[in-house]
């Protein structure tokens, strides 16, 4: 296998595993009681889960990594602002708009499949 395609075989072992990490975290937000969207796309990019219910919304991060402490090193300020851009236009599109419920929740994920859900993970609501 030449570089090229074992770096393209990695990445998308990567992709498949992150989609799949996704997957059980929404999963899991259902169970609760959430309706869940995935990859809503905003101006800010993308976010991974938007999950609807209990009064309000939830924005939710998934990281995966080999660890929960790597997953959560992954997590960068200006992806926070990235995802909050992405929010703010999304709550426009709420009958409460800016004033809608919100949290902002991160799901780390580690190499076997186990996942960890912070809560308000930005700050606080």
């Amino acid at each position: 296998m030449t570089t090229h395609c074992a770096r393209h075989h990695r990445g998308q072992m990567a992709h498949l595993a992150g989609d799949a990490a996704e997957q059980r975290v929404a999963e899991d937000y259902e169970r609760r009681g959430f309706q869940v969207a995935r990859r809503w796309r905003g101006p800010g990019g993308e976010i991974d889960i938007v999950a609807r219910g209990h009064g309000g919304v939830v924005f939710v991060e998934v990281k995966k990594s080999r660890s929960f402490a790597e997953a959560a090193a992954r997590i960068t300020r200006r992806q926070m602002d990235r995802i909050c851009a992405s929010a703010s236009a999304f709550l426009e599109t709420e009958p409460f708009g800016q004033l809608t419920q919100t949290r902002f929740d991160v799901a780390l994920v580690n190499a076997a499949a186990e996942f960890e859900v912070i809560e308000n993970a930005f700050g606080t609501a």
